[in-house]
């Protein structure tokens, strides 16, 4: 096994190989990639499996002064999921939670025009949904995606990425039905040094894959 993937498009395929004997041709799966970086990998996963591709643009609520500490999350749909223990914990008043919302909400829904267009949103009730993204470092964007994902009613929820750090993937597989990370290296230290090219997505790029 190569010590790193060539890009989010090979990362992708080793995915694949992984989901397949599970998920290859089964019904109700559907494929939901966070963009923008997970969006390739998604492609080649959907691909392989004969599932369909959407983006699940979830905008994890930074406490302000900790941003990578997540108090929630919003999504698509006008969901929102509050970590009540983070938010009971740090006092954060109600009216910080709606201004760091308003935020994130105004960036979501730029993105879902960037990306979705007039196209409407898929179906997720009673389905099975692979959730990718192109690696899991502190995991915590991921989390807030399962977290709103679950609003949505879906029949099972299954992360799926190729590389993380174990912490993170051991704390997802306890919070989705699934966790499946292909390489999760003990020195983890960032995704982008288990990629070759790692260079940045761009929106155009995520609107060309989406399209088939």
């Amino acid at each position: 096994m190569r010590p790193r993937f060539l890009d989010r498009r090979d990362a992708g395929r080793a995915l694949a190989a992984e989901l397949l004997p599970a998920y290859g041709g089964a019904p109700g799966v559907v494929v939901l990639a966070l963009p923008r970086g997970g969006v390739p990998v998604g492609y080649e996963v959907a691909r392989a499996l004969g599932a369909p591709l959407d983006v699940f643009v979830v905008r994890k609520l930074g406490v302000p002064g900790r941003e990578e500490l997540a108090m929630g999350a919003i999504a698509g749909g006008n969901v929102r999921v509050l970590n009540v223990d983070v938010v009971r914990a740090l006092g954060i008043p109600r009216d910080v939670i709606d201004r760091v919302t308003a935020d994130e909400q105004r960036e979501l829904e730029r993105r879902e025009r960037a990306y979705r267009g007039q196209r409407p949103p898929p179906e997720l009730r009673g389905r099975t949904v692979i959730l990718v993204d192109d690696g899991l470092a502190t995991g915590s964007t991921m989390r807030a995606a399962v977290l709103a994902l679950r609003e949505h009613a879906p029949a099972s929820v299954v992360v799926a990425v190729p590389v993380g750090a174990p912490e993170a993937c051991a704390a997802l597989r306890s919070l989705a039905d699934d966790c499946l990370c292909v390489r999760t290296p003990e020195r983890f230290q960032g995704v982008g040094l288990w990629y070759e090219n790692f260079a940045q997505t761009s929106d155009e790029e995520v609107g060309e894959l989406l399209k088939g």
